[in-house]
């Protein structure tokens, strides 16, 4: 993906005809064409690095797919600096972790957004034990009853290299987009948190680069099955 010229800037929402949010709808094209075998309802973003722009990527992602008509929701699950309250402006005072702790339920804590057909879930309060939390059982019984109630479900994970996290996550979705940023990611630590995912028996459905240059904004970087060794 082209780069942006600030960060937490959705441009998929505020610039629809840019080049940038093109690349966007290009990815989501790509990913539908992938689904030749078994429908991808629920993606999950992660990167090997902080930074890489896994957040911009599944914010983005999100909007383009609820304004091809998707009911489309974004689930936050980086409770350790989950991003997704800040793109959208929202209240993060309730969210994930308040309905995996029973606290809240999942309709008076998910929120609507600007975009039509789009809610997000927050986070929530960051919790002691997010990979705990993560694994429950609770969390995959919540994936599987919101399967039924979206179109396309998004979720923003923690760096793959980082913690487990991601691999927990992966495993409760049909497909991964592993995020890199040009310049910034080096490629043994690519390498390394694909191998990682592999060995979750994650899905990779391809990789993003982030950050390129604008002259290339005409181009997409999406490589089916992140391949390259």
């Amino acid at each position: 993906m082209p780069s942006l010229s600030s960060k937490r800037k959705i441009i998929a929402q505020h610039n629809p005809r840019s080049p940038i949010s093109e690349a966007y709808v290009k990815l989501r094209t790509n990913i539908e064409l992938s689904a030749v075998d078994s429908p991808i309802q629920v993606i999950m973003t992660t990167s090997a690095n902080p930074g890489d722009g896994k957040s911009t990527t599944a914010s983005n992602l999100g909007v383009v797919y609820a304004q091809a008509e998707k009911k489309t929701l974004i689930i936050d699950a980086d409770l350790r600096k989950p991003t997704m309250h800040h793109y959208f402006m929202l209240s993060n005072r309730g969210g994930l972790t308040s309905v995996l702790t029973n606290q809240s339920r999942f309709e008076s804590v998910v929120r609507d957004t600007s975009t039509p057909n789009l809610q997000v879930l927050t986070s929530g309060p960051i919790p002691p034990n997010p990979s705990e939390l993560l694994s429950s059982k609770r969390m995959s019984h919540l994936i599987e009853e919101l399967r039924s109630q979206y179109d396309t479900i998004i979720i923003d994970s923690p760096p793959t290299l980082a913690v487990a996290d991601a691999q927990i996550i992966s495993t409760l979705t049909d497909g991964v987009l592993l995020v890199l940023s040009s310049g910034n990611t080096k490629r043994d630590l690519a390498l390394k948190a694909k191998a990682s995912l592999e060995h979750a028996k994650a899905r990779i459905l391809g990789v993003v680069l982030n950050n390129m240059d604008r002259k290339n904004a005409d181009a997409y970087y999406y490589y089916y099955g992140a391949t390259e060794e």
